[in-house]
């Protein structure tokens, strides 16, 4: 009987787990925390959150709004959870990360056809019965990356992704705050916004421009992703790119003015409780003591207590397009699957769907059936599209985005306005991927 070991309990990893779990197949969910942690992980639960608390937009008519609805046509264990945990956030699928992260561990940890062993994998299983998915991670150790390296003969296997610094919610100054949602959407108001004047602003620029950074490594070449770039590396492209980034005020009418502030910091809710917000769009590669200083001059957090400083880190993805076949198996071994953001797939939506992809194609072979993917005028088969099939002399990682679907998907819609299409889109798209999962239901019944 075949036998599938996922090196990597991380959002690809669970996902992968659980669907095939789901469908008989004996599933081995290797994880090397704790006897190894990473620069950024905490816990040893099974889908812990490093970075942000948002899985992106609920809005039906946006792409991750999309991907989300193919995701629960199929039985997304992440998006169960994320339901269970979720806190407010307007239109932003928010969750408190130890209910996220518990829920999704104790599901993978009681399922008859998942045994999880503790530790360091550092190559694929072999075996005629033996599949083996790599889904470890942006943070996949030294020995584990050699190894991708040597079989996909990729030197630069890396980029850097960051952590944003979060906040105990008691000792933000609420005389200095107020909150709102953007344009008021979303329902319940999730977001505290911190305004700040011109010369509030300037004076935390010329902080952030004049603090102290944490040098890369000799041997490292800093290459940001562009939706993680730290705060530091976007103000210095000019002055007022902050305002039109991470700080920008508009949608936003602060009370104690009746006007649009000249900048503003939104912090966004950790847990249900609302005791600790994070930054919004906040990574840095500052030094703890710089951080501290520039952040406490935006007045709602000049008391600011930190529970977790900003930070960067090493993500490790491949070219996707040189390196992996169209069902995400690895080229030169057919055996080796590579699922979530090792694939340069971005965010945790994306990861958890590419883990389900791979999970898909790996029960396919189980089964003995030809390869069929999700069109690329679906989600899910755009994200597919871009790994395996764009121009690998231009890869980069990427979040799922109208511009990964297939052009002919917008055919016939020449004139709309944007929110038309959209609405236009997201009535499409559900109905293509319902054809191709009837089309090969058997990957879909479980056992």
């Amino acid at each position: 009987m075949q036998r599938v070991h996922i090196i990597g309990a991380g959002l690809a990893g669970s996902e992968a787990a659980w669907f095939l779990a789901e469908r008989g197949v004996r599933v081995v969910l290797h994880e090397m925390r704790p006897l190894q942690t990473t620069p950024a992980h905490k816990t040893s639960q099974c889908a812990e959150l490093v970075c942000s608390n948002s899985l992106k937009s609920k809005s039906p008519v946006s792409a991750p709004g999309m991907m989300k609805a193919e995701m629960r046509m199929v039985g997304s264990l992440v998006l169960d959870a994320a339901m269970l945990a979720e806190v407010p956030a307007g239109e932003a699928l928010a969750v408190d990360r130890d209910v996220f992260s518990g829920f999704i561990t104790g599901k993978l940890k009681s399922h008859t056809n998942i045994s999880i062993e503790t530790g360091e994998v550092d190559k694929p299983f072999e075996g005629p019965d033996e599949i083996t998915l790599i889904a470890s991670g942006p943070l996949t150790s030294d020995s584990l990356t050699s190894w991708i390296a040597g079989a996909t003969g990729q030197d630069d296997l890396y980029f850097y992704d960051a952590i944003a610094p979060i906040i105990e919610a008691s000792s933000i100054d609420m005389a200095s705050a107020f909150t709102a949602n953007r344009y008021d959407k979303g329902g319940e108001e999730a977001y505290i916004n911190c305004p700040l004047t011109k010369e509030e602003y300037d004076a935390f620029i010329d902080a952030i421009l004049a603090g102290e950074m944490v040098p890369t490594k000799n041997f490292e070449k800093e290459k940001y992703f562009q939706g993680c770039q730290p705060i530091e590396a976007i103000a210095a492209t000019g002055r007022d790119s902050l305002r039109f980034g991470p700080m920008k005020p508009v949608g936003l009418t602060d009370p104690s003015t009746g006007r649009r502030p000249h900048a503003a910091v939104q912090l966004r809710p950790e847990n249900r409780s609302k005791t600790a917000y994070n930054i919004v769009g906040f990574q840095t590669r500052l030094k703890y003591g710089s951080q501290m200083k520039a952040l406490r001059l935006i007045p709602a957090l000049k008391n600011a207590e930190f529970l977790r400083m900003g930070s960067m880190h090493r993500n490790t993805f491949v070219c996707g397009p040189k390196a992996l076949r169209p069902d995400l198996s690895l080229k030169g071994h057919p055996r080796v699957y590579l699922a979530g953001q090792i694939t340069g797939v971005e965010g945790y939506l994306e990861s958890a769907a590419c883990g389900m992809l791979a999970a898909i194609f790996i029960h396919a072979r189980i089964q003995n059936r030809a390869h069929s993917a999700p069109p690329s005028n679906t989600a899910l088969g755009a994200l597919l599209s871009h790994v395996t099939a764009s121009d690998p002399d231009r890869y980069q990682p990427n979040n799922i985005q109208f511009a990964l679907f297939d052009p002919k998907f917008f055919e016939g819609t020449e004139g709309l306005k944007k929110d038309a299409l959209r609405e236009t889109l997201s009535k499409q798209a559900p109905v293509y991927f319902k054809n191709w999962m009837k089309s090969c239901e058997t990957l879909f019944l479980s056992s």
